[in-house]
């Protein structure tokens, strides 16, 4: 795996080696002789992901976040079972190898995947890489039709069509996630009223359903050197079924352009590379997503309000663990401040 950072285990976060070790011995048979390395993936700011090595052996472990998390959050058992269900039928989900329940190992409910190799890109490419705007259009062509082959995949044929309602998906997603915010909530936040309420009564009518991911951004995505392939699309645990335009919205949440405002661009620090020349703009995207769904997009405009809501939310979550002390990590620090410009940026893209 090229430019995927990872670092030491950050203090609090460490793995009980031993248990950990004895694990995957058990449960894992094409495991080395050798001892257990453990690494820390150093990106995202919601589940703990490790890297774990034996010998030329190489997985990942995943597992929730430190402290009481959201009801129905960060549920690794709903994600294995997703991943076990799906990778067969689209590629780049990575294949998970177990799951336990058993907290004495690392703490809390985790599960084991493989490891995909490649690039993930965030706020800048990796050394080696000759930049030009015929590969930002490249990579942009290339997450616009994953997500037409992601909602290709036929539910029917996976275990979520047993896990999952999509009748009324929109309606209940809308009272969810506004249910989440007002149980984290820390602060007044202007303009959420106005808000919550543009959002409660204009929900549109839903195309058919389909498998969506529900995190789908540039990086929870990893690419081939040569960037003809996406080699592995990883954070499934918000997976489901229902409205496939919801999933282009939230997909749009987080594909920062170069004429965006600060507050989007720097608001979780460097701008990411969506900003270069060269990759699409949103509609760019929508457009393109539109031509080879064959999807009606005309309301894509509620469905990326929606989606600046909830990435909103996320965020207060994340800060409301900061705020009552059950995360001792900086970085959520200002997230209070980044929740205020979601909401003001979700109002704008209302009014439109």
């Amino acid at each position: 795996m090229k430019d995927v950072t990872t670092i030491e285990v950050r203090t609090g976060e460490e793995l009980n080696k031993e248990k950990l070790q004895q694990f995957i011995r058990e449960q894992i048979s094409e495991v080395p002789d050798g001892e257990l390395r453990i690494r820390q993936f150093s990106a995202g700011h919601s589940n703990l992901t490790y890297l774990l090595q034996i010998g030329k052996w190489e997985a990942v472990l995943r597992r929730p976040p430190l402290g009481p998390v959201a009801p129905k959050a960060h549920d690794m058992e709903r994600e294995y079972t997703i991943l076990s269900s799906l990778h067969s039928y689209f590629n780049p989900a990575p294949k998970p190898y177990v799951f336990s329940d058993d907290e004495d190992i690392v703490g809390s409910p985790f599960f084991i995947m493989e490891r995909r190799n490649g690039m993930v890109l965030d706020t800048e490419f990796p050394d080696g890489v000759t930049y030009t705007p015929e590969l930002g259009r490249k990579i942009s062509e290339l997450m616009v039709e994953q997500l037409v082959c992601l909602h290709q995949v036929d539910y029917k044929k996976t275990k979520l069509a047993c896990m999952v309602k999509p009748e009324g998906f929109m309606e209940r997603q809308v009272a969810g996630w506004i249910g989440r915010y007002e149980r984290s909530k820390t602060d007044d936040v202007k303009g959420v009223e106005e808000l919550t309420g543009y959002l409660k009564n204009h929900v549109p009518v839903s195309v058919e359903p389909t498998i969506i991911h529900y995190d789908y951004k540039l990086n929870n995505a990893m690419f081939s050197e040569d960037f003809s392939e996406m080699t592995g699309l990883f954070d499934w645990e918000m997976t489901t079924v229902g409205d496939p335009l919801a999933d282009v919205g939230a997909a749009m949440s987080y594909w920062i352009q170069a004429d965006d405002p600060e507050i989007l661009k720097k608001g979780l620090g460097k701008p990411p590379v969506t900003v270069m020349d060269g990759f699409f703009t949103r509609d760019e995207f929508i457009q393109l997503y539109a031509e080879k769904s064959g999807r009606d997009v005309s309301s894509i405009d509620y469905y990326v309000t929606f989606a600046y809501f909830k990435l909103a939310v996320i965020c207060q979550q994340i800060y409301y663990r900061y705020k009552k002390g059950q995360t001792q990590d900086k970085r959520f620090a200002h997230f209070n401040i980044f929740v205020e410009n979601l909401v003001q940026y979700a109002l704008i893209s209302a009014r439109k």
